[in-house]
């Protein structure tokens, strides 16, 4: 660190205050991200693999196609097949902990800064911040205020994967066509009325990018968040640099592509417009038009 401007020095005694002064506050907040995550694993390891591949299979169906549900299946009974189920259920875990909290936080900012031109230059460069810092730099402060598990994982997580969701909520509300909103206001709706009827819904697509994005963004992360502990897929993936075990490396990290697949191909259909078709026609039995 430079003595002429040490930067370094004053986050690090900003990060200690912050210990020695906190009042319980973080204990608290560790104990409730630790609880909800572990409660997540708890539930995703008693739940048996033929009903988890199932739903996954379902959810593939009803929102790509069959071919796609196939593809599903494949991808389930491979991580089964290789042994890395249960770590793939703690990730996911940690990736649900993760965006649950990144929504929680990030789409009132988005609202926010859609509705506020100084909200939004205030947290335009934080978002600039959080997105360029490395990933890695945001598991030390973590690790110094929660210590190493779980928590500093999720939280890290969250600040590396939340702003997609705030960028993308506060450029879709901002998109809705002003037409459709001084309807809204012509017809006597209050403010919260044109948010939720009218600018929420006009908005969904990009909203949807945003969580889908904020999905992606948890799954890299928790990878990396083994550093610290947080456990799941990442754990294998690191013994396998530490031991330079190639063929632990690729079927962990191959682990990490299918689930990444899975996640990214379902969830993307969420912000598609006229993605929705009925059973009937996912099976070719859509009724002919007669003339």
């Amino acid at each position: 660190m430079s003595d002429a401007l040490p930067l370094g020095e004053k986050v690090d005694q900003l990060v200690k205050f912050v210990v020695d002064n906190d009042g319980g506050t973080l204990e608290r907040l560790g104990s409730g991200i630790g609880t909800l995550t572990e409660s997540i694993e708890i539930g995703l390891q008693a739940v048996p693999f033929e009903v988890v591949a199932g739903l996954m299979v379902l959810l593939g169906f009803w929102r790509v196609g069959w071919k796609f549900a196939l593809f599903c299946l494949a991808c389930c009974y491979v991580i089964e097949a290789t042994g890395f189920w249960p770590q793939t259920m703690v990730t996911l875990a940690l990736i649900i902990a993760a965006t649950v909290i990144s929504l929680i936080l990030g789409l009132p900012l988005g609202i926010w800064s859609a509705k506020s031109d100084r909200m939004a230059a205030l947290i335009r460069p934080t978002l600039d911040f959080m997105q360029t810092m490395p990933a890695f730099v945001y598991l030390i402060p973590a690790a110094m205020l929660f210590g190493l598990g779980r928590v500093p994982g999720v939280l890290a997580t969250v600040i590396f994967a939340m702003p997609p969701v705030v960028r993308l909520t506060s450029l879709g509300i901002r998109q809705v066509n002003k037409e459709q909103v001084e309807a809204g206001v012509t017809f006597g709706c209050t403010p919260l009325q044109v948010l939720f009827k009218v600018q929420i819904p006009g908005a969904m697509p990009s909203i949807m990018a945003g969580i889908n994005q904020t999905i992606m963004m948890a799954l890299s992360m928790v990878i990396i968040a083994s550093m610290v502990g947080a456990g799941g897929l990442g754990n294998d993936v690191l013994a396998s640099i530490q031991r330079l075990d190639i063929g632990l490396g690729f079927e962990s990290g191959l682990a990490v592509v299918l689930l990444a697949i899975m996640l990214d191909r379902i969830t993307e259909t969420f912000g598609q417009q006229g993605k929705r078709r009925s059973l009937r026609d996912k099976l070719g039995l859509a009724d002919k038009k007669t003339d």
